[in-house]
């Protein structure tokens, strides 16, 4: 081993990586011995410093005998654009490169101009990569994303889009183009794919086309990119008029409520992604508090904000977070905490990119290579005990370890207070400002960091209440006094919940609808004190009831009414469904009282447990997978609720109900009625009277005398001779009928017959019948002709007035009755018993009666129908349980009006087109199945 200056051993020993340092002075000094003579004691320093943080640059300044000047000399920008070719214009690149990372580890540039120089540099190569595609055509290349906002990382793609003169012709400024962009791409990765259409899209367009697009086909997202676009390279005019074009495009418009929600929806798939991963903790960019999370929260503030105020205007992320905080749409305070987390976050992200220029935006595990991150970020080891607020230094300097915690430990702390202050001020970032605003002089009023209260105007509290769902200012202002109102200690709390509150609420598919039932919920005082204090003590469910109260208005209703209920819902065993029996039991239990009164105690049970199981529904979006499944757990309460009717009605001879229809075969959507038949086993007149009395009792007691005192709409018009007939008939009564009159849909129909409540000794009867007259023989050629005549006809005529026939749940082509339909008819013909749509198809598919293929198609349509018709009933009010008189125009097919299919989709998790397509998608691939399988065709 050669000995070293002492300058250059004295900055190894003091550096992140002694040996490194050592090394690679030591083959210096075999290759060029003179070059060490230069190494004075600060040259050394930045040696070390960049050798013990990148494996890339130490082999650069091994390999480049003018490495060792770059580290002190100039960024010569100029230099870097007039090279005479591709390999010159990316070795003088590596040069200025090596330079910025010196000045950067030494502590001699900040984060901003650290990226400020990265992107000046790529702007550099690009100028000399179309000075030496010399195009045919004026071109000008248009910096994106951290390249066009100046906050460049040391890995990060140059993303551009390059715009021609109008009247050119498309092919020649292409050809020309893709000269330009190779070139530059032997310096830098070239990412083109936020030009229009992404990669599908033309690579160049004119700037009439680019305005065109703009006018008609961008997404929110594309006008997001367009806060950081500004010219690159390339002919300086064209790239003015190109960065006016789109900040008139961009500016002109105000942001709404379902554009940021689709932002939203957007960047949280890209969350899950990370979290499922399991690297929520590690990762610095896309994670829970992570650099996304700031850049993001301060690009929609612009977006809200900045129609209406130019100074917002900002491409750079810390530059527009001063501004936002000094106009008072961000608390200062908040400002600073992020501007801390944004630095931090971004230092620790260049660092880790540094060691081989990769596009790492993951902390490593616990190990080397973790240990080297935070010796070159200059932790040191310190004492056991709270983490000082102040920040730990980023230069590279002398690293100690003392007694007690770590260096790694340290860091981790750090990191993860700065990931948990991003995150938590995001939750108040966007409405705690609105407190101000509309509760004024209010305990707890916030302030800004230097004591003066925030300034946000009203108009821009209303701009940004309306972008972000909440279209009722005047009502905002009156629930957001009223929930604060007074000098409680619970008042005082309120106001400390509310931002986190109204974001919550601004994510469900109705913020003002979530507002007023979270409102309507604290109406009178006991009921508010008891709620903030179930809030302070669990904010998940608070959290959860946002979810509900923002996306059903018949939901609120049965929170208000069930108030005890709506607070159980934070608890994940208050959501797992009871076992059959004991529900059974309580309702029953319940109904057992005056009969006047057993109305009353049943709506109530219905009401509960309806408002547990949609709860749990709306929360395993993102959460847990629903078991058993809604419908299963919608039918088991439809089943207890019967049972519980049937106890007060009390019939004087053996009687019993048989589920029909969806709840024969468990597979209740929330605004379906429970379909039954009624059956007895007597003779005479008299016992046909008690038979009709006990069922007329029972429809009257679930009917009620108006909608809004029924308990569950049920219904017996599938019995013999539909509404016309008695309303229960005797087994020899069935016995006749099914022997001389019963039509083939009646057969059809009884394939989901399931005994329900009763007499067991009937119920076991009737079902013998029943089996009988469905499988002993398969349908002839006059039974298929007479079914599919019928079939054809109820899509022709029983689809309502002012539903959408293209997109009905139930009737159109290819849902749920075209489903349904056909599985019974192969049911029938093949002997395959059961009464579920989704096991019948598994047990067809099994016997052969259906191919694979075709069993998918169904199955899944019929997955995407229930759950789209499910959330179309919370989000539409058609629910059961709800006590309401409601109108059920539209219950069954996809919203027509943009608006209602837009809450839709958003409490789906998607966005209106992709729930619109996969509508048609799956249920095409249905009515394919069911033409040929049903049909014939």
């Amino acid at each position: 081993m050669a000995t070293l200056p002492p300058p250059i051993e004295d900055a190894a020993r003091s550096s992140a990586d002694p040996a490194a340092v050592r090394l690679a002075a030591e083959r210096i000094a075999e290759a060029r011995p003179a070059s060490l003579d230069r190494l004075d004691e600060p040259l050394a320093r930045t040696f070390a410093a960049v050798v013990a943080a990148s494996r890339s640059l130490s082999r650069l300044v091994v390999a480049d005998a003018d490495a060792l000047a770059a580290l002190e000399g100039p960024i010569d920008l100029a230099a870097v654009a007039g090279a005479a070719d591709a390999p010159e214009l990316a070795r003088r690149k590596r040069l200025c490169f090596l330079r910025i990372a010196a000045a950067d580890l030494t502590g001699d540039a900040t984060l901003e101009q650290v990226g400020e120089a990265l992107s000046r540099l790529a702007d550099a190569v690009l100028a000399g990569a179309y000075r030496l595609a010399e195009p045919e055509v004026p071109l000008a290349v248009i910096g994106m994303g951290k390249h066009g906002a100046e906050e460049l990382n040391y890995a990060s793609d140059v993303d551009v889009v390059v715009v021609a003169p109008n009247g050119v012709e498309l092919a020649v400024a292409t050809t020309a183009a893709r000269r330009v962009l190779a070139l530059a791409s032997q310096s830098y990765r070239i990412d083109t794919d936020l030009r229009p259409e992404g990669r599908n899209g033309a690579l160049v367009r004119t700037l009439d086309a680019y305005e065109a697009y703009w006018a008609r086909w961008a997404r929110p997202w594309e006008f997001q990119a367009l806060v950081k676009a500004r010219p690159s390279a390339g002919d300086e005019e064209l790239g003015r008029r190109f960065a006016l074009s789109a900040a008139e495009a961009l500016w002109s418009r105000r942001i709404d409520a379902e554009a940021l929600a689709e932002l939203r929806t957007m960047k949280a798939r890209t969350e899950e992604i990370v979290v499922r991963r399991g690297l929520a903790g590690r990762e610095l960019k896309r994670g829970p508090g992570g650099i996304r999370d700031v850049e993001f929260a301060v690009q929609l503030l612009q977006l809200v904000h900045g129609p209406s105020d130019t100074a917002l205007r900002v491409r750079q992320t810390l530059g527009a977070l001063s501004e936002l905080a000094g106009a008072g749409y961000v608390d200062a305070g908040d400002a600073t905490a992020l501007a801390l987390a944004y630095r931090f976050l971004r230092t620790v992200e260049h660092r880790l990119q540094l060691v081989e220029e990769a596009q790492v935006h993951t902390v490593p595990p616990p190990g080397p290579a973790r240990d080297h991150l935070v010796r070159v970020l200059g932790f040191a080891g310190a004492p056991l005990g709270p983490v000082p607020e102040e920040d730990p230094p980023l230069a590279t300097r002398r690293r100690t370890t003392s007694a007690g915690r770590s260096r790694t430990d340290r860091f981790d702390v750090v990191l993860a207070r700065h990931q948990s202050a991003a995150r938590s001020i995001h939750e108040r970032l966007f409405f705690r400002p609105l407190l101000e605003v509309f509760a004024a002089g209010l305990p707890g009023g916030e302030t800004g960091a230097a004591g003066g209260a925030l300034r946000l105007s009203e108009a821009a509290a209303a701009e940004r209440l309306a972008a972000f769902g909440f279209r009722r200012t005047d009502r905002t202002r009156e629930a957001l006094t009223e929930l604060t109102r007074g000098l409680t200690r619970s008042s005082r709390l309120m106001h400390q919940l509310l931002p986190v509150l109204l974001d919550w609420l601004s994510e469900t598919p109705d913020p003002d609808l979530g507002l007023l039932g979270l409102r309507n919920l604290a109406g009178m005082p006991h009921q508010r004190d008891v709620l903030v204090a179930a809030f302070r003590d669990s904010p998940e469910l608070a959290r959860r009831l946002c979810v509900v109260l923002g996306t059903s208005r018949s939901l609120g209703e049965l929170a208000k009414r069930h108030p005890a209920a709506a607070l159980a819902i934070g608890d994940d065993a208050s959501l797992a469904p009871p076992a059959r029996q004991a529900l059974v039991e309580q309702a029953v239990m319940a109904a057992d009282c005056d009969p006047s009164r057993a109305g009353r105690a049943l709506r109530r049970v219905v009401g509960e447990h309806v408002l547990r199981i949609a709860a749990a529904d709306l929360l395993s979006n993102k959460e847990r997978r629903v078991e058993p499944p809604v419908s299963r757990q919608l039918a088991e309460l439809g089943e207890a609720t019967l049972a519980a009717a049937l106890h007060v009605a009390a019939p004087g001879l053996p009687f019993g109900l048989v589920a029909m229809g969806r709840l024969g075969g468990s597979e209740l959507a929330y605004g379906s009625d429970l379909d039954v038949l009624a059956v007895y086993d007597g003779h005479g007149a008299a016992d046909t009277a008690e038979g009709e009395r006990a069922a007329a009792a029972l429809l009257r007691l679930l009917n009620g005398p108006t909608p809004s005192e029924g308990v569950w709409a049920t219904d017996a018009s599938l019995r013999p001779e539909g509404r016309r007939g008695p309303l229960a008939r005797s087994l020899d009564a069935f016995a006749q009928y099914h022997a001389r009159w019963i039509s083939p849909w009646e057969r059809q129909a009884l394939v989901r017959a399931r005994p329900l409540a009763g007499d067991a000794g009937v119920l076991d009867r009737f079902m013998r019948l029943a089996e009988a007259t469905v499988w002993e023989r398969p349908f002839g050629t006059d039974d298929l002709r007479e079914i599919r005549r019928l079939k054809a006809r109820t899509e022709r005529e029983r689809i309502p007035s002012g539903e959408d026939p293209q997109f009905h749940f139930k009737l159109g082509r290819g849902s749920l009755a075209d489903i349904e339909w056909t599985v019974q008819l192969l049911q029938i013909e093949h002997g395959v018993r059961a009464t579920s749509t989704g096991e019948a198809l598994a047990a067809l598919e099994q016997a052969g009666a259906l191919a694979p293929g075709e069993s998918a198609a169904l199955g899944e349509a019929l997955a995407f129908l229930e759950r789209t018709r499910n959330r179309w009933h919370l989000v539409g009010n058609y629910v059961a349980g709800a006590g309401a008189a409601i109108t059920r125009s539209g219950a069954d097919s996809l919203p027509q009006s943009s608006e209602r299919l837009a809450l839709l989709a958003r409490s789906l998790g998607e966005l209106p087109s992709e729930l619109r397509e996969r509508y048609r998608r799956v249920t095409r691939r249905a009515r394919r199945v069911v033409e040929q399988r049903f049909y014939g065709l």
